[in-house]
């Protein structure tokens, strides 16, 4: 069974507590991505999406000066690099998320997503099974 470290992305960009809203966008809009994990110092103590922003953010009036603590996610749910692709397709599968921070010790050394399954050819259908129910909950209205 594939293990996380061999499929996650190492080199991870994040923010800090001290980042505002607009500088977290910003940092998405240059790297094309939808999430990032905020840190305070090297521990992990959130995560901010773009729907994050969307949802939490412009649609309740927070500013972009606003801090990241206001409308990141704080309930994190992470996997090791130890992790085996199931077990992380499974996470996904039960807490209707995409990205998966990958931690040890409480430091950040990784992320995971659904895109890192699809361009692995793994024997067993969890990353498919995974994302064919975020997507079949997310387009039947449920709220992730």
């Amino acid at each position: 069974m594939e293990k996380i470290r061999d499929i996650m992305t190492k080199n991870v960009e994040s923010c800090s507590l001290l980042d505002n809203v607009y500088e977290v966008a910003l940092k998405m809009k240059e790297l094309n991505v939808g999430a990032i994990p905020i840190l305070d110092q090297d521990k992990i103590v959130g995560m901010i999406t773009d729907r994050d922003i969307v949802i939490r953010g412009v649609a309740e009036k927070h500013p972009g000066s606003s801090k990241v603590e206001d409308i990141m996610s704080k309930q994190l749910i992470t996997v090791t690099p130890d992790s085996t692709s199931k077990e992380a397709a499974k996470l996904m599968a039960e807490h209707q998320i995409r990205r998966l921070p990958v931690v040890e010790e409480g430091k950040l050394v990784g992320i995971v997503s659904l895109g890192d399954f699809a361009i692995r050819e793994l024997t067993d259908d969890q990353a498919k099974e995974a994302l064919t129910e975020i997507s079949e909950q997310n387009y039947n209205g449920v709220q992730h």
